[in-house]
């Protein structure tokens, strides 16, 4: 789906700078909020649910701007660096960390809160529980539980140095159960029990890879076992949790170790498996286990090249089921389990399918051009389109269904979309929108797309019987035969402004989709449902409800909130929201996309404005200056 992402992205969370010469539309320069946070802002963050999160010298401050006060201050720690706020994807929630985070921090202390930025909640702060010593806090979705594990200073003078786990339950923020690592007061050599990866929570048990070994602990605390599979840095089980696999980066950091293991701690294959780099996917299938690791190549003659990986095991031995592994000759960019084998596509140019014998299904490897930026289903077969070509392709024999790709000089970014009522697929590229037959393939230029300050168009739709195509600077609508039936261009506020605005956008849409690493590797999985489904083309409107849906299976009234947000409209269905240089100063207009009329702007009255949009939900957020925060309404 990660293509699909990429579109959704280009569809409702862009960032814009632009400027304009004379307009006659609503000013709104008194903002519907205003925010003294009476200390110095250092960093503003959008979140996914549209809350500002404002580091200031003094911690961090909520903004919700439906509300006139602050959700949420958070003082505790004082000032944070960034690398000390970690917003978790697909959540509410933010992990404040301060300390070292090891067993191997010596005496100081490590401090960890949780916070759930949509109530404005602490739900979780270690000083408050009397945590001395915290070695891992992880959040787990979507149980929606947080995995603590440290040392607690509670107890006699042995439990306050003994590691120990706890278990707390996001949603009602209260312990669910913990339990010690070690026996308190236990004689003998000193064994260290720091954790070294992410625990994984099952349905009747928690495993936590330790030093030692991984440790396995019924949820009332109860050893159940232990093995000697030490260094684990996250698991992952089957659907019926019988069976986990455990990865384990080697000590070079340049390998990963797969070990697999029985509910019972048994190991189930006689030695673990190494693959070559670090895995970024690992897909569990009833043919076997796939897996891609990267390789980060090296210099010299003999030194590995940079290139994905991809091997599958057989599940029950862990014996490399195929002969002879796929070339990549680069990494891979696209992953995707098909009925029949495994499609993907690489970064540097190139898709090919594989059988899950190892057998090759395309006749010969399909050569592309650099950076496939979609991969998706369409009527006619596989539709690709990368920064130099397009083309669709027959899925069972990867042979071309155009005659020949459609090819563009490289483009930094390449709108697409597909027009239902003549039949053809529409790509601006090359300073030209071309449109191509869906049955035949005939390609035709439909109309030139000249952008001012040589914008490459990031986004197309077709919208009331005409074709939309916009950038950052520029916006065109054209009739079905090409004719032009308006083009608007506002002119950036010039480079200087250009850098500084860019730190400050987030794209929230898309982040509300983001995977992490791990969870794409398959850590977790459960939480998004499978990231390696071949998608439809131009199928946006299923993303934002992917996003709904999966918000909506976790408990909890933030969860509830951020599905009921994605289920909504996005603010600009019908508007694009643009920076621009006005005659009162740098402001933002809100330009209708049926019109190219200005509905409404702001000015911020300021040369290098720091500010966040929610285009989704419609608010722009502005940095008035160093201690004030100005909200505006978008949507009126």
């Amino acid at each position: 789906m990660k293509t699909l992402l990429i579109q959704l992205k280009n569809l409702v969370m862009v960032a814009f700078f632009v400027s304009v010469t004379s307009l006659s539309a609503q000013k709104a320069e008194t903002p519907n909020q205003n925010y003294d946070l009476g200390s110095k802002i250092n960093e503003m963050t959008l979140t996914v649910g549209g809350i500002l999160v404002v580091a200031t010298n003094d911690g961090l401050v909520g903004i919700k701007p439906t509300e006139s006060q602050p959700v949420f201050t958070f003082t505790n720690f004082g000032k944070l660096k960034p690398e000390e706020t970690d917003f978790i994807p697909n959540s509410p929630y933010i992990v404040v960390s301060q300390g070292a985070g090891s067993k191997f921090a010596g005496l100081a202390k490590t401090k960890r809160a949780v916070i759930d930025y949509v109530q404005g909640k602490v739900i979780f702060n270690s000083e408050n529980d009397n945590w001395n010593q915290i070695y891992t806090c992880n959040v787990i979705l979507p149980q929606n539980k947080l995995v603590v594990s440290g040392i607690q200073k509670e107890g006699d003078k042995f439990e306050k140095m003994t590691p120990k786990v706890a278990v707390y339950d996001l949603n009602t923020s209260k312990l669910d159960y913990s339990f010690f690592l070690d026996n308190p007061g236990r004689v003998g050599i000193a064994k260290d029990f720091s954790v070294t990866g992410t625990p994984l929570l099952l349905k009747d048990f928690l495993i936590i890879p330790t030093a030692q070994g991984l440790i396995a602990k019924s949820h009332s605390g109860e050893d159940l076992w232990q093995t000697k599979i030490k260094g684990v840095n996250w698991m992952v089980a089957d659907k019926t949790e019988k069976e986990i696999y455990g990865f384990e980066t080697t000590s070079n950091g340049k390998n990963t170790r797969i070990h697999k293991i029985g509910s019972n701690g048994a190991e189930l294959w006689q030695d673990d498996r190494k693959v070559k780099g670090i895995v970024s996917n690992f897909e569990i299938l009833p043919q076997g286990l796939a897996v891609v690791s990267d390789v980060a190549g090296g210099s010299g003659a003999l030194a590995a090249k940079s290139e994905s990986k991809i091997t599958m095991f057989s599940a029950a031995t862990g014996e490399d089921l195929w002969d002879k592994a796929p070339k990549t000759k680069g990494y891979v960019q696209h992953f995707y389990v098909m009925e029949d084998g495994i499609l993907f596509g690489i970064y540097e140019g190139g898709i090919n399918k594989i059988s899950f014998d190892g057998k090759t299904l395309f006749k010969k490897p399909l050569k592309t051009g650099e950076n496939i930026m979609v991969m998706a289903h369409s009527p006619q077969g596989l539709i690709y389109i990368t920064s130099e070509d397009a083309n669709i392709v027959n899925l069972e024999t990867g042979e071309e269904v155009w005659n020949k790709p459609l090819k563009y000089k490289n483009a930094t970014s390449v709108a697409s979309t597909f027009d239902n009522e003549n039949n053809r697929y529409l790509i601006a590229a090359d300073g030209k929108i071309m449109a191509v037959d869906a049955n035949s393939g005939e390609v035709s230029d439909l109309a030139k797309c000249d952008f001012e300050e040589k914008e490459d168009p990031n986004h197309m739709e077709i919208r009331n019987g005409s074709i939309f195509l916009s950038s950052s600077q520029n916006m065109t609508a054209l009739s079905y035969d090409g004719n032009e039936n308006y083009h608007t261009y506002y002119k950036s506020p010039g480079r200087s402004t250009f850098g500084k605005i860019v730190g400050g956008i987030t794209a929230v849409a898309s982040t509300a989709l983001t995977v992490s690493m791990s969870a794409r590797a398959g850590a977790n999985r459960s939480a998004y449902g499978s990231v390696n489904d071949l998608g439809s083309y131009n199928d946006y409107g299923k993303e934002a409800k992917r996003a709904a849906d999966m918000f909506a299976g976790i408990a909890g009234a933030s969860f509830d909130y951020l599905s009921t947000r994605f289920k909504a409209s996005s603010a600009t269905e019908n508007a694009q929201f643009i920076l621009t240089k006005l005659d009162g100063g740098v402001g933002l207009v809100k330009v209708n996309k049926d019109t190219g009329n200005v509905d409404k702007e702001i000015i911020l009255k300021d040369k290098k404005p720091e500010y966040q949009v929610d285009e989704f939900g419609g608010y722009l957020y502005y940095k008035a200056n160093d201690k004030t925060i100005y909200a505006y309404n978008l949507n009126n």
